[in-house]
């Protein structure tokens, strides 16, 4: 498995910068998202906020496919605290090892099990400063947890985020942290909620980052990269 830098970049490969999306351009780029994709959501699968705390601590370096694909049977067996802690390590690991990362993965998810238990009477805190004191839980996954389950409209940069961020003008920066802040700034409020998500499908789907589908994307128009790339058209053979 590749595991690149905080920018989820290769070493040595700066992400494409564009000039700062003109301003008159961000709300009908939002608009035009938002018309889509009216309440979009997290592709992680969750029923409780616990449930979603974990499969995002899992989702590290993985994918949500492959994350649900193992929290399906996790779940159905451990879906609190106390739980999850009766599973031990060894049960932990049987349920998450097609994840990468699932070691340590499970060391903090056990660990986080027990602090929820003995400082939060077993809740998922909802303050970043609280979410941020559990085992392999960072900026970006209390960002998550406070986005999707407490409503609370904050910017989880990504490897999406940040490369659609950059690529369109949308919030340039050079570390998740300043796109972050270039974003919370720039994206008007009536769109932050939603905003977070309606970026990592875009990059996820069609901002893709080998070779972006600009011919398909609906909010090219408000977009400042060039050259856009061109749909390849099949040569066409010669009638026999």
């Amino acid at each position: 498995m590749r595991r690149y830098g905080s920018t989820g970049l290769p070493p040595g490969r700066a992400p494409h910068r564009a000039d700062p999306m003109k301003t008159a351009h961000i709300e009908p780029f939002f608009a035009t998202l938002r018309a889509a994709n009216p309440l979009p959501n997290t592709e992680l699968e969750y029923t409780t906020v616990f449930e979603l705390l974990a499969a995002v601590l899992l989702s590290a370096q993985a994918t949500d496919v492959g994350v649900n694909k193992a929290t399906r049977k996790l779940f159905a067996v451990a879906n609190t605290p106390q739980a999850m802690l009766d599973l031990g390590l060894e049960g932990l690991e049987g349920y998450i090892q097609t994840i990468g990362l699932y070691r340590s993965k499970a060391k903090h998810l056990l660990q986080t099990c027990q602090i929820l238990l003995d400082r939060f009477d077993g809740q998922v805190p909802n303050t970043r400063e609280a979410l941020e004191t559990l085992p392999g839980v960072g900026r970006k996954t209390a960002n998550v947890v406070l986005n999707v389950a407490f409503g609370q409209p904050t910017m989880a940069v990504d490897t999406h985020i940040f490369r659609v961020s950059n690529r369109t003008g949308l919030a340039p920066g050079a570390t998740p942290l300043a796109v972050e802040q270039a974003l919370l700034k720039r994206v008007p409020k009536e769109y932050l909620q939603h905003a977070h998500h309606w970026l990592i499908l875009l990059g996820r789907y069609v901002c893709q980052a080998r070779k972006p589908r600009c011919w398909e994307c609906s909010v090219a128009a408000h977009c400042d990269f060039k050259p856009k790339t061109p749909l390849k058209t099949p040569l066409k053979t010669p009638a026999s």
